[in-house]
């Protein structure tokens, strides 16, 4: 599924003049805290493999974020040290966490949450179809997983998928008619089905209310 590119607010933004290398303080209160050189050069490291995993270019990174093409440029050539500013715009423009856009090989893991009234994860909203991102933003390509809530009469139609991908689906609420390719099903409250998604499939709802469902695409693997 395509993303919407946000662009991040800039309410709330840290000091301009702080270093990368305060936020990586700041973010992990415990353990010993790597060389100033290794935390930058990690997360020039990072933004370039966040922003190449979703096929962004840097001139869509710059609109997202609001930092110039030409400092993502030489941030990603490690020829630039963000600020603490820059770097939370960034890791605002991918859905993150500043603590985890600088996180670090051997830190401590952490518990991600996703709140529900967390926009950032709304991928889609009107009156007949409702998708809600479970899965974090960085984990896209690999496995994504979704809350699809369908009007009465309302439908997700999807268009091939990468090759190989299946998708797993649960009904959660409702009843639904799910279509992969030439072939149909009917899915009622608490069945599953799993099915290639690299065809023309689609979810429909069929029942009188509202329907919900949870979604999972795996993608396939090298």
């Amino acid at each position: 599924m395509a993303r919407q590119i946000r662009k991040a607010s800039p309410s709330a933004v840290p000091s301009a003049g702080e270093s990368v290398v305060e936020a990586s303080s700041a973010a992990r209160s415990a353990g010993r805290q790597p060389p100033v050189d290794q935390v930058s050069q990690q997360l020039c490291q990072r933004v370039r493999e966040l922003r190449t995993k979703r096929n962004w270019t840097l001139e869509e990174l710059s609109a997202a974020c609001g930092v110039s093409r030409s400092m993502l440029s030489q941030i990603e050539r490690q020829q630039a040290n963000p600020t603490l500013a820059v770097a939370y715009r960034i890791a605002q423009a991918f859905g993150m966490t500043l603590g985890e856009l600088v996180e670090t090989p051997g830190a401590t893991t952490r518990i991600d949450v996703i709140r529900s009234d967390d926009r950032t994860y709304h991928y889609r909203s009107d009156r007949h179809c409702r998708i809600r991102t479970l899965s974090p933003l960085h984990l896209e390509k690999d496995v994504e997983f979704y809350e699809l809530a369908l009007a009465p009469g309302g439908a997700l139609r999807s268009a091939p998928h990468f090759e190989g991908t299946r998708e797993f689906l649960t009904v959660q609420r409702g009843r639904i008619r799910l279509t992969s390719g030439d072939d149909t099903t009917e899915l009622g409250v608490g069945d599953s089905a799993h099915y290639p998604a690299d065809v023309p499939h689609a979810i429909e709802n069929i029942g009188r209310g509202e329907a919900l469902v949870f979604l999972v695409d795996i993608y396939r693997q090298g």
